[in-house]
């Protein structure tokens, strides 16, 4: 088997779970963070930098990959470890978000998805079958299921019939699916809103026996508290032998709340998408770097962090940099955030081991948003 997920602790204040999950490339301990490497890189980060913070797994896309530089070129280079000079654990997504997306013009059909390249404007086809070579191509150790992710909010009558095209094209990647033995394959609940269908999407995922599990079609612009409701009713009926996989979800609180509620794995591109605008995840809550108030400030951007920014610049160089578009300003916010949100599902995972987490929890959330139930972005 590709991966296998091992449970070593569970908090007894919250439930949450502490494991290690192994796969072909290393072993990952869990409640994780993956940081997004689209197109086979982790926006201005190098891996080795990514390996001083300790980022244990991270994730690249099928779709941008399929566009360029095409799987064939990746697979030729030996995959994607040896193509992007990273050695450790890697997970792709299927391209179906993607699709859905990114494509302005696009019909959906059972046999898959016709959809025009947002690069170059090409008529461009991926079901699951193609999704599967792609990904067979790229040799990520965890590879995604073709789904569709249904928007928000929609129709029970559309989510109803997407969440079942969704199971029949799941089948038809596992019966697709060529290196088994080295390539984890994950399928990915989905239902929408609509608890009923949530529950039957997980018990028929289930039945089939899969290494893993994702829930999808969240943090799609519902609140969070809704959020939160479908994990509580759908993360429980995931067996708890095997992995579980919450997509999109970055933000410090959705994190640990996510934890609490028995996910294991997360990604998301928020850490590195507000480092681009100046913007950077602290012990003190959210800094705007770029803000006036900032230019004369000689002090670290996070007191009670010690990454490599941190320890080395301060904010009035920081906003300068930020200001004058130099990327190194980009490269050490980016630096320190994706630090912070692994540093964070540290902590999280100390937490869970002293049966804290409900404390730790609420701690976290006085000091970074003021709120035990904050309603900023993140």
């Amino acid at each position: 088997m590709a991966v296998k997920y091992e449970l070593t602790k569970t908090c007894k204040q919250s439930g949450a779970r502490l494991g290690r999950l192994h796969t072909p490339h290393g072993t990952i301990d869990t409640p994780i963070f993956m940081p997004v490497g689209t197109q086979a890189t982790v926006k201005t980060m190098s891996p080795e930098e990514l390996k001083e913070m300790n980022a244990q797994i991270i994730l690249s896309n099928t779709y941008h990959l399929f566009l360029r530089p095409g799987h064939d070129i990746v697979r030729e280079a030996g995959g994607l470890h040896a193509f992007m000079n990273w050695d450790r654990p890697i997970l792709t997504d299927s391209g179906g978000f993607q699709v859905f997306s990114l494509s302005k013009l696009r019909d959906i059909t059972e046999e898959g998805v016709t959809f025009r390249s947002h690069i170059s404007g090409e008529k461009l086809f991926i079901g699951p079958e193609k999704a599967m070579e792609i990904q067979n191509a790229l040799g990520a150790d965890i590879i995604m299921a073709f789904d569709e992710c249904p928007p928000y909010p929609a129709d029970r009558e559309y989510v109803k019939a997407s969440t079942e095209r969704t199971y029949r094209w799941l089948k038809r990647c596992m019966k697709a699916h060529q290196r088994p033995a080295e390539q984890a394959l994950f399928g990915i609940v989905q239902g929408g809103m609509y608890q009923d269908l949530r529950e039957e999407s997980a018990r028929q995922l289930v039945d089939l026996d899969l290494p893993g599990y994702a829930v999808g079609g969240l943090s799609v612009g519902e609140s969070k508290e809704l959020m939160y409701e479908v994990l509580d009713y759908t993360t429980p009926l995931l067996p708890g032998h095997k992995p579980r996989y919450l997509m999109g979800v970055g933000s410090p609180d959705a994190l640990i709340e996510g934890s609490i509620r028995g996910i294991d794995m997360f990604d998301c591109v928020l850490p590195t998408r507000i480092a681009r605008n100046g913007t950077a995840m602290t012990s003190q809550g959210r800094v705007v770097v770029r803000n006036a108030k900032y230019a004369r400030d000689f002090t670290a951007l996070d007191p009670e962090c010690d990454c490599y920014t941190c320890r080395n610049y301060t904010k009035a160089y920081l906003r300068h940099l930020i200001k004058a578009d130099e990327t190194f300003g980009l490269r050490l916010i980016t630096y320190h955030n994706l630090y912070f949100l692994l540093e964070l599902m540290k902590q999280v995972r100390q937490a869970i081991l002293e049966d804290r987490l409900l404390d730790f929890r609420d701690a976290f959330m006085m000091k970074y948003y003021g709120s035990l139930h904050p309603e900023k972005p993140f």
